[in-house]
């Protein structure tokens, strides 16, 4: 007699934001950023935001990222409310559940990989990180920079040393990957490269948020969520997602844009 199968998991929100609106004062005006958003994310997604310059896609990053704070509307993130949280527990919540990569780099320049990433577990007041040296080099080894343990970003490409960050974000475990503009600062080969990355640290279950002004950035996603004047316009799924490590096998593996001087 067999036994029939476990019924797999449904995926459960993550992320999930509702009425969420952010209003700064200018003088005597009062400036929506964001207009009554409703948003749900669930485990394992990879979700591209766009939208053009002002149409809130970086403040809504913002307030997903615990980076500021709703004027109106609910926050729940993993299971926790955000809204209403002072400072220090914001601060908390962000090491706990969320890793950020920007589209600068912002690594310390004097400084080898294998630091830079180490550095978001020193910060850790819970004290939940012991051998924090192994977890880096452990991140490291993740994005394919095993062997780059020592070198300092004059030394790595771009593509590289925005590895090194993504490192660095994975680094505390976190519940959810944030990405604003992450290929900004790269060429289209290694824009590919980073791509490819992202979706293999999504099918490996890291759920993760990209905002990004590039369609073909968006096309590497499952969903795309499209911003104007703060508010979503379309929130859909992706038809024909493209799978970046296919683009880059085409490509080839060298990046046309970099050149190699030999010693």
């Amino acid at each position: 007699m067999t036994t029939a199968a476990a019924p797999a998991e449904a995926p459960r929100p993550v992320i999930q934001v509702v009425g969420v609106t952010k209003i700064y004062q200018m003088g005597t005006n009062k400036v929506f950023a964001l207009h009554g958003v409703d948003l749900t994310v669930t485990s394992g997604e990879l979700i591209a935001i766009m939208g053009s310059s002002g149409s809130g896609k970086s403040t809504l990053m913002n307030v997903l990222g615990c980076l500021d704070v709703p004027t109106e509307g609910k926050y729940t993130l993993d299971g926790v409310r955000v809204d209403g949280l002072g400072r220090n527990a914001l601060a908390d919540l962000r090491n706990q559940k969320l890793g950020f990569v920007f589209q600068g780099f912002n690594l310390l320049a004097r400084t080898s990989a294998i630091e830079n990433v180490e550095l978001p577990l020193l910060y850790d007041r819970q004290n939940r990180w012991k051998d924090t040296r192994k977890l880096a080099a452990d991140a490291l080894t993740r994005v394919g920079l095993g062997d780059r343990l020592d070198h300092q970003p004059s030394e790595l490409s771009g593509g590289q040393q925005q590895r090194v960050a993504i490192a660095r974000a994975l680094v505390t475990q976190p519940t959810i990957l944030l990405a604003d503009e992450p290929t900004g600062n790269l060429d289209s080969h290694m824009t590919i490269e980073v791509m490819a990355l992202f979706q293999e640290l999504n099918e490996q279950g890291i759920t993760l948020l990209i905002v990004t002004h590039e369609q073909d950035v968006a096309n590497y996603a499952k969903r795309i969520v499209e911003m104007r004047d703060g508010r979503i316009l379309h929130d859909h799924p992706v038809e024909g997602k493209r799978r970046a490590a296919e683009d880059l096998l085409a490509l080839g593996t060298a990046d046309p844009a970099v050149e190699t001087v030999a010693a």
